[in-house]
């Protein structure tokens, strides 16, 4: 690699990590290219050098995020809990990854792309990614389900934890001490699956 080449991929580097400090300390409304460029040292339009737009610089700051958040769960999986409690700890995990990087968890949700723009490949998969956390345990408690089934199976019982976690971590009237949000999410996936699985048995021929 050139000494050219060498130099543009750490200003890149440093543009996305500086991108991730501003995002974790102001919130994505915060991200400014101009006070990004001053602190890595070039010009307001050299950013585009770098990355094609915004757009794209928010995304790289997502996967890193999502790859965080991806060893926070696989974290929570470690002692072969079982399928069920599996479930619960990577959703308390998620509960508790979202409290600690919250404006950047933030950021995953908040970012719009163009009406006309559609995600690049590797950034779905990056999120895709994530999903396999959910339905490698649902398949072991659920297996007369086929992978489509399991896949918006999976992506329901996300649903559900996204939606408690975003509304207990609202600094308003809503919000919800941490250690009473991780324990009704607990309940909340515990029952989840507790129903699946009572509906799974009742739906099977004698």
């Amino acid at each position: 690699m050139t000494k050219t080449l060498e130099r543009r991929e750490k200003l890149r580097s440093d543009l996305i990590q500086a991108a991730e400090r501003m995002i974790a300390e102001r919130g994505l409304a915060g991200l400014k290219t101009r006070d990004l460029a001053r602190e890595i040292g070039c010009a307001n339009g050299a950013v585009y050098n770098l990355v094609a737009d915004v757009d794209e610089l928010v995304l790289r700051v997502g996967s890193r995020t999502l790859r965080r958040l991806d060893d926070a769960l696989s974290t929570a999986e470690t002692g072969e809990p079982s399928p069920r409690e599996t479930l619960v700890r990577i959703a308390i995990a998620y509960c508790d990854f979202a409290a600690e990087n919250l404006q950047l968890w933030r950021a995953l949700f908040e970012h719009r792309m163009e009406t006309d723009k559609a995600l690049p490949d590797w950034s779905v998969d990056d999120q895709l990614q994530l999903f396999r956390h959910i339905y490698k345990p649902l398949a072991a408690l659920l297996p007369k389900r086929g992978a489509e089934e399991l896949g918006i199976t999976a992506r329901s019982l996300f649903s559900a934890v996204h939606g408690m976690v975003a509304l207990g971590l609202e600094q308003r009237l809503v919000a919800v001490p941490l250690p009473a949000l991780r324990k009704e999410i607990a309940g909340l996936v515990r029952a989840m699956i507790d129903g699946l699985i009572t509906r799974e048995q009742a739906a099977s021929p004698d």
